[in-house]
């Protein structure tokens, strides 16, 4: 077979007549037919408007841009194979040529359809590679495909939080290492160099084109390690107050040098510092699977430029952003020009506060302008905290991209063209404390990434009036000793919107994570789950009631040191909006039946403790806000919620 084709296998035969012979021949939706696809006769190939006939010894090869190449097999194979390389060259060049001056729609769609479909079969090969609990049942990773300046072409449906941030990460790693080479792979989770907090890992993996050498793409993957070091198992102190006191911090670490690995390096740093990680092997399994999504990854786009060519490729990369771009101008047009601010608070009151300026639109935008045409401002928002829910520039700017995601009611990629009309300024504050480079003296952020994320985007939807607040926490549970450490994060109410109902039990926003199964938790873990279940009656009332949060129960098998780190117990609970009431405020509370303390005890937003064996621990999580208060003849009916929303 040549090179770039493959044949085309056929599911379905119909009887036809060539010469006067009977034959079983092939019948094949033309639309079912992939570039570089070869079809042998006999076959009938039909599409809407048109029936190709393919007879035998014959063959039919799709060309690069969508041509149905017929060549006979039998005489003059050689001469044949002459005419297909020209075919295939013109197609090329004529598609080439196309694609680098503008974007045909239908190649844009599927190019988009390519992209999407590589980065979540990395996914899928993290998540089967994998070994830990977080990566391989709870889902905690993200994937996706940056260009060669390290912006964000297109991602897999996985972690808001880790995508909007990954495109900083992938450009400080460019710029730390100039003389990038095939075979090179980067491991970091630096939060002041686009990481999110220590426990997120992130492998990136320069791709160069096998021809020329150039470097031209970057794949990436970002998993949570559920135990990365730190002061208390679970690497997510709710105490910490310096980076240094949240884990082992990786700056710039070069894991493949010219594709040789340097494993016992990184596991010496892993196992370094004044808090190392207590999983050590764990965290390079999960890394090794990370580097063969991202292997995967690099694969599947050399494959693609096999089939197209690098112009063409690089190009709809291109076009897609521009694509996103115009669609995110049109939804800010539509918005209207004007100025919308808001503001909420942490449980310690700092303030989280924002205005968003729209300004019209451009007179003229072809390609990506980089012309604002909404500014999102933060200034007002606290200082520096002393403890870790200081967040950073790429978690906001995850959450804003998020956020102007959501306003695009079309199927189009996560991409840097949904930020290019935008401008964040974002002063020195709890959102954008300075990097001091020695980790010791650096703010706590562990924090910021999974709670103070979640208010930003509520702040931002607040601000254009989209949504009341969720439960405005992932309600981080920890626990561990110092052979292991699991996490879980627990989900609870959605706010309500003019268009419907907040859902009840999920996760929303800045993260997309699955539970535990409780047979998985319950076999590798010394715990008891007793009751998980929908909390009734915390959404908040409103003509649409905010969705419900829910109750959950464990009771710890042994001593254990468990740690929370959630928000929303007060006093500010996830507000309505239109007049609709706020959702309740979660809850946690400890049972101890040996214990002569006050059962159960109510815990705080932070805490860590040790538990004995028999200890039940119960985390109620908070609702979401109502969106509306119809007029007074309603509202007890609202109240008891008997409304069709």
């Amino acid at each position: 077979s040549r090179a770039g084709a493959h044949p085309h296998k056929p599911t379905e035969f119909v009887t036809a007549h060539f010469a006067g012979r009977e034959h079983q021949t092939a019948l094949v939706e033309r639309t079912r037919l992939v570039i570089g696809e070869v079809v042998r006769g006999p076959a009938i190939i039909v599409e809407q408007l048109s029936t190709t006939v393919v007879e035998p010894d014959w063959q039919g090869e799709v060309l690069p841009g969508g041509e149905l190449l017929l060549t006979p097999l039998s005489k003059s194979a050689e001469s044949s194979d002459a005419r297909r390389r020209a075919a295939i060259a013109s197609s090329r060049e004529r598609v080439c040529d196309e694609a680098t001056e503008q974007a045909d729609p239908i190649q844009l769609e599927i190019f988009n359809n390519h992209f999407a479909a590589i980065a979540e079969q990395m996914g899928i090969t993290l998540r089967n590679t994998a070994t830990s609990v977080n990566v391989k049942e709870r889902l905690d990773y993200s994937c996706a495909i940056f260009d060669a300046s390290g912006d964000l072409v297109v991602n897999a449906p996985h972690i808001p939080v880790h995508l909007g941030a990954m495109s900083e990460t992938v450009r400080r790693i460019i710029a730390d290492n100039p003389e990038m080479r095939p075979g090179d792979t980067f491991i970091t989770n630096d939060p002041y160099r686009g990481g999110s907090h220590l426990p997120d890992v992130t492998v990136v993996t320069p791709v160069h084109d096998a021809t020329t050498g150039q470097l031209v793409f970057f794949t990436a993957s970002r998993a949570h390690h559920a135990e990365i070091g730190g002061i208390t198992p679970g690497s997510m102190p709710p105490q910490s107050r310096s980076l240094a006191e949240e884990g082992v911090l990786i700056r710039n670490f070069r894991l493949f040098a010219a594709g040789d690995p340097r494993w016992q390096e990184l596991r010496t740093l892993l196992s370094s510092g004044p808090y190392p990680s207590r999983s050590v092997e764990d965290n390079l399994s999960d890394i090794a699977a990370q580097v063969a999504a991202n292997r995967q990854g690099v694969r599947d786009l050399l494959r693609l430029v096999d089939q197209h060519s690098l112009a063409v490729v690089m190009a709809y990369m291109h076009h897609i952003q521009v694509a996103a771009e115009q669609k995110m101008r049109a939804a800010l047009t539509r918005l209207g020009v004007g100025e919308y601010s808001f503001s909420d608070a942490l449980d310690d009151g700092s303030p989280i506060q924002v205005r968003i300026t729209i300004s019209p639109p451009p007179v003229e935008n072809s390609g990506l302008s980089r012309v604002p045409q909404a500014t999102i401002d933060f200034t007002g928002t606290g200082n520096v905290l002393p403890g870790n829910l200081n967040a950073n520039r790429a978690i906001v700017t995850a959450a804003v991209m998020y956020v102007l995601r959501c306003l695009i009611d079309e199927d189009i990629p996560l991409n840097q063209g949904v930020l290019s009309p935008i401008e964040i300024v974002l002063p020195e504050c709890l959102l954008n404390p300075p990097d001091c480079g020695d980790a010791r003296q650096c703010a706590a952020v562990v924090g910021g990434n999974v709670e103070t994320s979640q208010r930003v985007v509520d702040v931002l939807l607040g601000a254009l009036g989209l949504a009341a607040a969720s439960q405005g926490t992932m309600n981080n549970l920890l626990f561990g000793d110092d052979t292991f450490g699991y996490y879980e994060t627990i989900c609870g109410g959605a706010g309500a919107t003019a268009d419907g109902d907040g859902a009840d039990a999920v996760h929303t926003h800045m993260t997309n994570t699955r539970l535990t199964d409780p047979e998985v938790l319950e076999s590798r873990f010394p715990v008891r789950l007793l009751e998980f279940r929908i909390r009734h009656g915390s959404g908040g009332a409103g003509r649409h009631r905010g969705g419900n949060g829910v109750v959950r129960r464990i009771e710890f098998l042994r001593p254990l040191r468990v740690s929370l780190l959630t928000q929303r117990r007060g006093p500010f609970a996830p507000y309505g909006l239109q007049n609709g009431q706020p959702g309740s405020l979660g809850r946690n509370y400890l049972s101890s039946p040996n214990s002569r303390a006050e059962n159960p005890h109510e815990l705080p937003n932070q805490i860590t403790i040790e538990v004995a064996a028999g200890d039940i621990l119960t985390v109620e999580t908070p609702g979401g806000g109502g969106f509306e208060m119809p007029s007074v003849l309603n509202r007890q009916q609202v109240m008891r919620g008997d409304t069709d929303g």
